[in-house]
């Protein structure tokens, strides 16, 4: 999300709203144009009168509040006719290469009505009770890359634009947010003509746009071996050129003192009803505690201060809080680490052809380095191989089965790369053919995803998750959020171990405001929030 801004911002991208055809209830048809030095993309949506009795949170729901599509251009009256018959289909309908991403949204049960009253009233909604849930809208997905008809990845991914990753879905979003603004004021105003106001722009920056995310994040990460190696990769050089400076000079103290403050103030105002989540708050509060007080000891005033100050938290802090702490080092240094965007995005192409010539004494001793953990594990024990990822059939979604519950086994994906590491492995130790990869896999074709996981992960050395996917213990809602803290979310409310609200964009600038606006600087609560 903070690429997208800070590219939005630097290349002086312009943004209008040349189409907003909505009714009293909600319901018709807004266009949102982002102009750029080369392309113009557009955000169709459309509004829609549901009864609240089918909103809900989950992907499979038939029904939406509000159904969005990002158009590769200006669309025309024809294009927006035929959007309007498959668009708020989501699945069911079919778009086409002139469009990026598919999308919707249902509105916040706790907050949509309550802010257009407030407003229709001419009042401002209460800032706690926006705090306490952060949205006005939920998307519960945006789909892209090829899905349902969408451009593929690979037609988008020569446009600078759009090549690092999830560019395309992070625009949409940032649009239909400003939708989502734009409709609680003009369902305000058509309330109440009279009395009706706009909400107060500081107020209104502290709206995101909520996401229920689920399993399908998940298999995902397995998928695409090399991006996650280039995401992890970006985030340990730029920890890592953090950590190797001599010194902080007294601008970066203060920006480190100044965010750790901020980071404090969204901890407290994170809200969330999973125990597990809970407990983490906690920790994570204490923690920062712990690290405001040790900052206040003069940590940053010695040698090499980022390097101690990490030491000294694998010591002392929480996962939660190392984790934090590592996302805070990083602010004072955009100059220093802000260049690594370019190298997160992923050719995954030229990683997947196999080294047939390699040998096996070379592919298995790859094996030992790499998935020495799942050579400890005793694969016939029903705790190891408990879960059975699966595709459903209706949704085309990935989902999590019980191995010895449900009869989903014939259905398995190959999401289990550990395990099958594993066999892989005594069927090499048995092995004796010609010792090359080439005519290993000849006779074992079946190990042929496998071989191919352990050449990329001996590449890229962050390629692989190092843990069981499919064990009793796996808790899901650990990939989901690797994944999205990468895109940038914030606030993860786990509403199971399987998935999960987040915010996205809360605090950001809007459109219109981007030009004389902070493109960066709004990932954590401001300090006027402090409570």
């Amino acid at each position: 999300m903070r690429t997208l801004l800070r590219r939005l911002k630097r290349d002086n991208w312009a943004f209008q709203r040349p189409i907003f055809e909505i009714d009293e209830k909600g319901v018709g048809v807004a266009v949102y144009t982002a102009k750029g030095p080369e392309r113009t993309y557009s955000l169709i949506c459309f509004g829609h009168d549901l009864p609240p009795e089918l909103r809900s949170d989950r992907v499979i729901a038939h029904a939406w509040d509000a159904t969005f599509t990002l158009f590769d251009g200006v669309p025309d009256k024809n294009d927006i006719a035929r959007l309007s018959l498959n668009v708020p289909k989501q699945e069911a309908g079919r778009i086409s290469n002139s469009e990026i991403s598919l999308s919707r949204a249902n509105r916040s049960v706790r907050l949509f009505e309550y802010v257009v009253d407030c407003l229709a009233a001419g009042q401002q909604p209460d800032a706690d009770r926006v705090e306490a849930v952060g949205y006005l809208m939920r998307t519960t997905a945006v789909y892209g890359s090829g899905k349902f008809g969408a451009a593929d990845r690979e037609t988008l991914s020569n446009r600078q634009e759009l090549n690092a990753p999830f560019q395309a879905e992070m625009l949409s979003v940032f649009l239909t947010r400003a939708f989502v603004m734009d409709l609680v004021e003009h369902l305000a105003k058509a309330r109440a003509p009279k009395t009706a106001v706009t909400l107060d722009p500081t107020l209104r920056r502290r709206f995101g746009v909520g996401n229920s995310t689920g399993l399908g994040l998940a298999p995902f990460i397995v998928n695409h071996p090399v991006l996650l190696n280039n995401w992890i990769a970006a985030r340990e050089t730029g920890l890592a050129r953090v950590r190797s400076l001599p010194s902080a000079t007294p601008d970066e103290r203060k920006v480190f003192r100044r965010m750790l403050d901020r980071a404090l103030i969204n901890a407290r105002e994170w809200r969330s009803e999973h125990p597990l989540q809970i407990d983490k708050l906690a920790r994570l509060k204490s923690d920062l505690q712990t690290l405001g007080a040790h900052v206040a000891d003069g940590a940053l005033f010695l040698d090499t201060p980022w390097n101690r100050l990490h030491g000294w938290a694998e010591d002392r802090l929480s996962l939660e809080g190392q984790e934090q702490l590592v996302s805070l080092m990083l602010e004072p240094y955009g100059s220093l680490v802000d260049d690594l965007t370019d190298s997160m995005a992923a050719d995954e192409s030229e990683a997947f052809v196999i080294d047939g010539a390699m040998s096996l004494d070379r592919l298995k001793a790859i094996v030992e380095d790499i998935y020495g953990w799942a050579l400890e594990i005793d694969w016939t024990q029903n705790d190891c191989i408990a879960r059975v990822w699966y595709v459903s059939q209706e949704k085309l979604e990935p989902r999590l089965g019980e191995r010895f519950e449900e009869p989903v086994e014939p259905y398995e994906q190959p999401l289990a790369p550990g395990r099958d590491a594993a066999a892989m492995y005594r069927c090499l130790t048995d092995w004796k053919g010609e010792h090359t990869v080439a005519a290993f896999l000849l006779r074992h074709p079946d190990h042929r995803h496998v071989a191919r996981r352990a050449q990329i992960a001996a590449r890229y050395p962050y390629a692989e998750i190092r843990d069981n996917t499919i064990s009793s213990a796996m808790l899901p809602i650990d990939l989901l959020r690797c994944k999205l803290a990468f895109f940038g979310a914030t606030h993860f409310d786990p509403r199971s171990d399987r998935w999960v609200r987040i915010n996205m964009f809360r605090g950001a600038p809007f459109p219109d405001e981007l030009a004389s606006g902070h493109a960066d600087d709004w990932s954590y609560s401001p300090l006027d929030r402090a409570i």
